[in-house]
C-alpha cells in the first residue's frame, strides 16, 4: 500500500491526517496536535505548508495564527568533545 507521508520527522501519513479530520470532526490545529504533524525535529519547517494545505482541503479552515504552533529550530550539532565530557 503506497501511503504519502506529510510529517517525516514524525511519520505521518496523508491517510492519517484525513482519518483523523474525519473520526474526530475537529479543528486543523486539534488535527496537528492528535497525530504531531510538524512537531518532529524540525519544528513544521519541511512539512508545515504542506499539512496546512492538506487541513484547509480536509476541514475547510485556513491555518489560524491566533494561537500558534510552536516553531523551534532544528537541534543544533554538538561536538565529540563535549559529549565525551573533555570541554577545553
Amino acid at each position: 500500500m503506497n501511503q504519502t507521508i506529510i510529517c517525516r520527522c514524525e511519520e505521518v501519513s496523508l491517510q492519517d491526517i484525513q482519518n483523523t479530520a474525519i473520526t474526530y470532526n475537529c479543528s486543523a490545529r486539534e488535527v496537528k496536535l492528535r497525530t504531531r504533524a510538524g512537531m518532529g525535529y524540525c519544528g513544521g519547517r519541511t512539512c508545515r505548508p504542506a499539512v496546512d494545505a492538506v487541513l484547509e482541503a480536509v476541514t475547510g479552515e485556513k491555518a489560524g495564527h491566533d494561537i500558534p504552533m510552536k516553531v523551534q529550530p532544528p537541534v543544533r550539532p554538538v561536538s565529540l568533545s563535549v559529549l565525551r565530557g573533555k570541554v577545553r
